[in-house]
């Protein structure tokens, strides 16, 4: 069996699990996100063992705090790459919104928060599920790719509203968000990625070491400048993430 038959193995495995985690019901909170694929330890992981160690810890530790100041309204998706936090999902307001933002900054490890949480009802049944099965096709696509990195993108999407975190190049960036823009039941696709050089990734093994990641000891809010866009009039949200529109 190729490694491209085994990571779209591994990838129907992780994409099953979280389509089972997102139908259960009266949960109000998700750790690492619903509809997250790319998650995990991973050999080529371009983060370094300790930021993928670190990752996981922040997303149980965060969890935890939510859990703490959480209510019937709160619907929260948590999701840490190379020590940055993507919060997605409803909330009953915005002070609540604010609450969740200011208990997840002050986790240990946490770089920044992009507070994408929206105020308003949960999403539904039928929107879970259709999360999980379109982060699983956005991934599957990367991987089919040949001139992207699969493993240096985690997908994240909520009501078809794709997040792309991940430690890439403007043009991996690009090509991924092209990719995303064109699965079926995307409505807008956003980046958070943190920018590194093609000399950066030259000088710098995939994974290993226990310090930071490339690009680590930046600051990574606002993000930096991704031009060119794709077309469809990108729009900037709060939190630094760019937004990309689909046609």
């Amino acid at each position: 069996m190729t490694t491209t038959s085994l990571q779209r193995l591994a990838l129907a495995l992780t994409a099953g699990a979280a389509l089972a985690a997102s139908l259960s019901a009266c949960v109000p909170l998700v750790v690492g996100g619903a509809a997250v694929v790319g998650a995990g330890m991973v050999a080529t992981d371009r983060r370094s063992s300790g930021a993928q160690l670190d990752d996981q810890g922040i997303e149980l530790r965060a969890s935890a705090r939510v859990r703490e100041i959480a209510n019937d309204q709160m619907y929260v998706s948590v999701t840490s790459y190379n020590r940055q936090v993507l919060l997605t999902g409803a909330v009953g307001n915005e002070a609540d919104r604010r609450r969740v933002e200011d208990v997840v900054r002050r986790v240990d490890n946490v770089r920044s928060v992009v507070n994408e949480l929206t105020i308003g009802a949960p999403s539904t049944f039928q929107e879970r599920s259709s999360d999980t099965l379109i982060a699983g096709k956005i991934k599957a696509s990367l991987l089919d790719a040949k001139d992207v990195f699969a493993n240096s993108f985690k997908v994240v999407v909520e009501r078809g509203t794709v997040y792309l975190m991940g430690l890439a190049t403007r043009r991996e960036t690009d090509r991924a968000t092209d990719i995303a823009r064109g699965v079926s039941g995307v409505q807008k696709v956003v980046r958070v990625v943190e920018i590194v050089s093609e000399a950066e990734l030259a000088g710098q093994p995939q994974q290993g070491g226990t310090g930071a990641a490339p690009g680590g000891s930046r600051s990574n809010v606002p993000l930096p400048p991704m031009e060119p866009l794709p077309p469809a009039g990108p729009s900037q949200p709060s939190g630094g993430a760019i937004a990309t529109p689909v046609r």
